[in-house]
C-alpha cells in the first residue's frame, strides 16, 4: 500500500526525508564493497557538486523563504535571515571548537578541536557526522515550514520545495558516505565494518530533521530564523570543509565546474518542485 506522503504529519515527513538522505549516505558507503581506494579526481568532482548543491539549497530553499516569511518589507525583511544565518555559522563554529575532528586529506597533526587520543579514521568520521547535522536540520526545518505555512495559509514554503531540498541533499550525501568508509577500509578494517562506520556518520540526519521540524511547528515565529539558521550552518560547512577539500588535490577546475553543475541542479530541482 502506497503512503500518502503529503497527508502525513510534517514531523513524520521530516523523519522519512531524513531516513532517505541517510540511506543515500549508506548507498555511497556501500562503494567500499567494490573498491577500497578513492579515485581522487572523481571524489573531488563529487565534492564540488555537493558544494554547489548546498550553496543553492541554502539560498533557494532556506534564505529566500526566510526573507519572504519574515512578515516585514524592505530592509527589515532581511533581519531574521541575517540573525539566523549568523547564528547557524556560529553554532557550527562552536561544534568545531568543542569536538575533536579531522578533515579529509589532512594529516593527523591537522586535527581540530580539543586534543584527543582518537585515531585518524575516527576523527574523520566525527568531522563528517558533525557536518551532517545542518543537512538534517535543513530538511526538518523545510518540512516544518511547509506544514506551518500551510496551516497559516501562507503561500511561500511548499511541500515541493522541501522535497526538492531533500533530493538535493541526498544527491550530495552519496560521495560523503564513501569518503568516510574508504579511509576505514584503507586502514585495514573489514569492508563490512568500514561500511558500518560510513553509514553511521549520517545517522544524525533523521534525528536533526525531527528536531528541526518539531521546533518550527512548536514555535512558529521562529520559522524565518530557523530557515536561515540551517542555511548559515550549511554555508559554514561548505566554506570550511567541502570546497577546500575538493581543491586540495589539484583538481581545481573540475571541482569548480562541478560546483556550478551542482548549483544549477539544485536550482532546477527547487524551481521545478517548489
Amino acid at each position: 500500500m502506497l503512503i500518502d506522503f503529503a497527508g502525513l504529519d510534517p514531523v513524520l515527513q521530516a523523519l522519512l526525508a531524513g531516513c532517505f538522505t541517510w540511506g543515500l549516505t549508506a548507498l555511497g558507503a556501500g562503494g567500499v564493497f567494490l573498491t577500497r581506494k578513492m579515485n581522487r579526481r572523481r571524489m573531488d568532482g563529487m565534492l564540488g557538486f555537493a558544494a554547489g548543491v548546498m550553496i543553492a539549497a541554502s539560498f533557494w530553499s532556506l534564505l529566500l523563504p526566510a526573507v519572504e516569511l519574515s512578515g516585514s518589507t524592505g530592509l527589515a525583511a532581511c533581519i531574521p535571515a541575517v540573525i539566523g544565518f549568523i547564528a547557524g555559522g556560529v553554532f557550527m563554529r562552536g561544534l568545531d571548537l568543542l569536538l575533536p575532528h579531522l578533515h579529509t586529506g589532512l594529516p593527523l597533526s591537522g586535527a581540530e578541536g580539543p586534543a584527543s587520543p582518537l585515531g585518524r579514521t575516527t576523527l574523520l568520521a566525527i568531522a563528517v557526522t558533525m557536518h551532517n547535522i545542518p543537512e538534517g536540520l535543513a530538511v526538518g526545518v523545510a518540512f516544518g515550514a511547509a506544514g506551518a505555512a500551510a496551516a497559516a495559509g501562507l503561500p511561500y514554503e511548499t511541500l515541493g520545495a522541501a522535497v526538492a531540498l531533500t533530493l538535493g541533499i541526498g544527491l550530495q550525501n552519496f560521495p560523503e558516505g564513501f569518503a568516510v568508509s574508504a579511509p576505514f577500509a584503507g586502514a585495514g578494517y573489514s569492508r563490512l565494518r568500514s561500511f558500518w562506520y560510513g553509514q553511521l556518520s549520517a545517522v544524525v540526519e533523521p534525528i536533526a530533521a525531527v528536531i528541526g521540524a518539531a521546533a518550527v511547528l512548536l514555535i512558529q515565529p521562529l520559522l524565518p530564523y530557523a530557515l536561515a539558521f540551517a542555511a548559515g550552518a550549511m554555508i559554514f560547512v561548505v566554506g570550511e570543509d567541502v570546497i577546500p577539500e575538493s581543491q586540495r588535490s589539484g583538481n581545481t577546475d573540475l571541482a569548480t565546474m562541478s560546483l556550478l553543475a551542482g548549483f544549477v541542479t539544485m536550482m532546477a530541482l527547487d524551481v521545478t518542485f517548489g
